[in-house]
């Protein structure tokens, strides 16, 4: 169940381990200070620790096509990963990491933003998802949470990782979904794959597997949150470029998802193929601009200037 560490992911744990805060605080004015060990991990391998290790979030948008309702719409995806530390017994992210103790656990963060209109109407999709790291890292997602919002109502499901299951909660507008709570057993989850390529590809499951699907398919086509039977490959696209497919037969569906070959395992883009109707549909995402930035620190209305570096419309 647990991960044997390569050399690459063993340095980023240990940074991570004693790394500074670098995501939103309650009051976005004021930052935790680095911990002064943090230097010392830094002179272990300069090329991994000091790119997450900056006091700034990873930051990247893509150009998205996306299928809704028979049609491919265009729209924004952006990805954020940032390094944190979270409460194991709350499974929130701490106020006050240095006096946390035993329950300091440090995860990767990643924010997964989608937005596109359907006609006179948009949609607003998040889905956040947080992966333990350390020196014996569990594979499954500590949390994952994912809010949907258009214009007939929205949609939260929030899964917990607990001792031998998952605790899900999902609440709905639609009658036959809402308000509901339940377990799933602990496999992997489609939405830890992207934290999992950063950490280490190396170690993404292949052959057949268990997976729960991705919460952003199951809300968008109303599916049950079951875990299902999934082809996973991981191959050489290029000389610098990895594909990871996933393949879930049941639910006539792919995903490939494109990262850098090398460290730091930049996410490129992806596809993602599905019946929409009687036609498969695909939608796709590719990398437009990617940048680092402490952005809690940044929202001011001159400020806005970073979302056009970024290439941000929506």
């Amino acid at each position: 169940m647990f991960m044997k560490l390569n050399r690459w992911s063993g340095v980023f744990f240990s940074a991570i381990l004693l790394s500074t805060v670098i995501s939103c605080t309650v009051d976005s004015k004021h930052s935790t200070p680095p911990s002064p060990s943090v230097e010392a991990v830094k002179t272990q391998d300069q090329s991994l620790s000091d790119y997450w290790y900056q006091g700034k979030a990873e930051l990247s948008s893509f150009d998205l096509q996306q299928v809704r309702y028979g049609e491919v719409r265009k729209g924004e995806g952006v990805l954020i990963f940032v390094a944190e530390d979270f409460s194991k017994s709350k499974q929130v992210k701490l106020d006050d990491p240095t006096n946390a103790g035993q329950d300091k656990l440090p995860v990767l963060k990643l924010n997964y933003s989608k937005k596109f209109n359907t006609g006179i109407y948009p949609y607003s999709m998040l889905l956040s998802s947080f992966t333990e790291v350390g020196s014996a890292v569990n594979p499954y997602p500590v949390k994952l949470n994912v809010s949907v919002q258009e214009w007939c109502g929205h949609v939260f499901t929030q899964v917990n990782r607990k001792e031998g299951h998952y605790e899900v909660q999902q609440f709905s507008y639609f009658e036959t979904e809402g308000d509901q709570r339940f377990t799933r057993n602990l496999v992997w989850s489609e939405d830890a794959i992207f934290n999992q390529i950063r950490i280490n590809p190396a170690q993404l499951p292949t052959g057949d597997v268990d997976m729960l699907p991705g919460l952003f398919y199951v809300r968008l086509k109303h599916k049950p949150y079951e875990v299902v039977k999934v082809k996973a490959t991981l191959m050489e696209s290029s000389s610098t470029e990895k594909v990871y497919a996933l393949d879930f037969v049941s639910l006539q569906r792919k995903l490939n998802i494109r990262f850098s070959s090398t460290a730091p395992y930049e996410i490129l883009g992806w596809e993602e193929s599905y019946q929409e109707g009687a036609a498969s549909m695909t939608t796709t995402a590719k990398l437009k601009k990617k940048i680092l930035l402490d952005y809690w620190n940044f929202n001011h209305e001159a400020d806005a200037s970073y979302r056009k570096e970024l290439m941000l419309d929506f």
